[in-house]
This record gives C-alpha cells, structure tokens and sequence, in this order.
C-alpha cells in the first residue's frame, strides 16, 4: 500500500476551486440540463455534496470515537441529507411523498410474491411502508397538535 502523499489536500483544494469556477458560470437552464438518464448538473452538485457530507461525518465520528468509524449508509443518512432535503419547498416535499408513496404502494401490490417474500424477509418495513410512514405521520400530528 502506497500510503497518502503530502500533495492531497492541494488537489482537494483545486478540485473544490473547480467546482466553485464551473458553479460560477451556471445559469439556471445549464443547472437543469441532463447528465446521463437520471441526473442533472444540479444533481452533480448535489451528489458532490452528499457524499462529502457523508466523508464530514465519518471524520467527526472517528475523531470523537477515537477509532475509525465505518457507516451503515441507512443510519445516517437522514442526518446528512437533511440540508438537501430542507432545500425543498415543503409542498413539493409533499407531492414527492405522495407520488412516491402511490407508486411504491402499486409496486408491491404487482410485485412478484417469491421476490416479495424475500424482500419482506429481509426487512419487513421494506414492505409494510406503512411502518414508517405511520410512525412519522404520527410525530408530525403530534407536532401539529402540541
């Protein structure tokens, strides 16, 4: 194993410089033009953004824990996407949601059940999203009420 050389935090810089010199000449049409099937350059960023986070909260955690920490992606990953998620006007967060939820709801009503019984096997609130969704609709009524 080489080891890290000494020149690393220069090409972290001059790679955060490039972004900042490409983010620089964006307007809004070039920050929704298509970069392969599913993303965009805004998705670029925001995948850029993600995953340093994610690389932000490993640091803290080894630092604070002493040792290196290594992530399961499921339990932090509403803490790092939390400022994405918080970049969304709250009724497109909702008709996200909806859609989301409709569609999913259609999947695994049509969902072959050999592969289903698998899924559900492995994680039952893959398939009972009600779960999930009970139990954050119930924080946010009790939100609402309190």
């Amino acid at each position: 194993m080489m080891g890290l050389d000494a020149e690393f935090d220069a090409r972290n810089r001059a790679a955060t410089e490039r972004l900042r010199a490409v983010a620089a000449r964006l307007s809004d049409a070039d920050l929704a033009r298509a970069v392969g099937e599913h993303w965009t350059v805004g998705v670029v960023y925001a995948h850029i953004a993600f995953w340093d986070r994610r690389v932000m909260y490993v640091l803290d955690k080894t630092e604070r824990d002493g040792a290196v920490f290594i992530p399961d992606l499921d339990i932090f990953v509403n803490d790092l996407s939390l400022p994405l998620w918080l970049a969304i006007p709250p009724r497109e967060a909702v008709r996200i949601a909806l859609e989301n939820a409709e569609e999913l709801d259609e999947r695994l009503a049509t969902y072959p059940p050999a592969l289903l019984e698998a899924v559900y096997e492995t994680n039952p609130r893959w398939v009972e999203r009600a779960r999930h969704r009970g139990e954050h609709l119930d924080e946010a009524e009790a939100a609402l009420r309190g």
